[in-house]
């Protein structure tokens, strides 16, 4: 999956800088019509507000990514996940409420217990019900749907039962690793360290490094943690911003009134809510503040759909999972949270 490596989204990251610093230079208007000035501020507000919700949970994720690789054993990871499929997925679907992480910080969590020896179909559970399944999310989307408090224990049990299924379905049919780099172990274990030190070397000599799980001090695997996640955070950070920069452009670019159009239509309002919950990229802690907002243009279950889709798959959250993860998982992902979700929310909106 080269066309997601960090080189090309570097050199387009440079492009589009030399690009507005030679606007700069140059002081000219630009030569397309839709970049004037409102547009510009839209643009970089949405940029920054996407990055500075994003930063605080790729930070507690990275953290806690690194204490697992420091301070927990593969060993007690085996130990303490069910063998059984039934009750892993359950376990997978549950993990939000003990590990409560936003999209962003979960994939770096996800990708480190899955290496550390997780059944990677738990870990998938925990990746799409974590966002949705913890009791911030929970009282947020409470909080924003007061009037109709059934919403937020709808988003949660849909929430729960979609990642459960499409754990199952990843259990009975993935049959190799759904990590990008899992063929070569090694690289597996040290890709992030040899991007950020940007050398590669050959691990067939001794040497010591600060994320070699040290048995040493307390003091030298705190420093061993934070290097890990200094590593995780580089890495995860380069794709937050591809995908803040990206998904910013496309919402200023976009006219949110054509949702209104499709509103009366069953089965193109619950796309376009999904397609918009894509769109939009916000962390589920807020979103349900977005989504009350169309409570007089929506029904309950676009409304429901867009509140489910949003935290297991968005724009900004797909260029990051393609870090971590195949190709074929993430689009496979997609497609069966799609599917799922717009049918679960169909199906709870005509049952109540």
């Amino acid at each position: 999956m080269p066309i997601f490596r960090f080189r090309y989204i570097s050199f387009l990251l440079a492009l589009g800088c030399a690009g507005m610093i030679i606007a700069i230079a140059l002081n000219r208007p630009s030569p397309f019509a839709f970049l004037d000035y409102s547009h510009a501020q839209s643009f970089k507000i949405t940029f920054l507000s996407i990055i500075l919700e994003a930063i605080p949970f790729i930070l507690l994720g990275v953290l806690f990514s690194g204490l697992l690789q420091v301070f927990v054993t593969d060993e007690i990871i085996r130990r303490f996940t069910p063998k059984n499929p039934i009750a892993g997925v359950l376990f997978g679907g549950l993990l939000g409420l003990a590990f409560p992480l936003c999209e962003c910080g979960m994939i770096p969590v996800v990708r480190r217990l899955i290496r550390k020896g997780m059944p990677a179909y738990i870990g998938i559970v925990y990746l799409l019900a974590g966002p949705v399944v913890n009791p911030i999310v929970f009282t947020a989307t409470f909080a924003a749907f007061r009037a109709a408090p059934e919403m937020a224990y709808a988003r949660l049990i849909l929430a729960f039962v979609a990642a459960v299924i499409i754990g199952l379905i990843m259990h009975m049919f993935m049959r190799k690793s759904p990590l990008r780099d899992e063929g070569n172990p090694q690289l597996a274990v040290h890709s992030s360290h040899s991007k950020h030190y940007g050398h590669q070397h050959d691990h067939s000599h001794s040497h010591e490094h600060h994320h070699a799980e040290p048995r040493g001090s307390l003091g030298s695997r705190l420093s061993a943690m934070l290097g890990h996640a200094s590593d995780e955070f580089f890495e995860m950070g380069k794709y937050l911003i591809f995908g803040a920069m990206l998904t910013a452009a496309i919402q200023t670019i976009m006219d949110r009134s054509v949702l209104a159009t499709v509103a009366d239509q069953p089965l193109l309002s619950y796309m376009a809510m999904m397609a918009f919950a894509f769109i939009l990229s916000i962390c589920s802690t807020s979103d349900a503040f977005i989504a009350a907002s169309f409570g007089n243009v929506f029904t309950s279950g676009p409304l429901l759909a867009f509140l489910v889709f949003g935290p297991m798959i968005d724009f900004k959250n797909m260029l990051m999972l393609l870090s971590a993860f195949r190709l074929k998982i993430v689009l496979a992902l997609a497609l069966l949270c799609f599917i799922l979700v717009g049918l679960g929310a169909w199906i709870m909106e005509v049952w109540t």
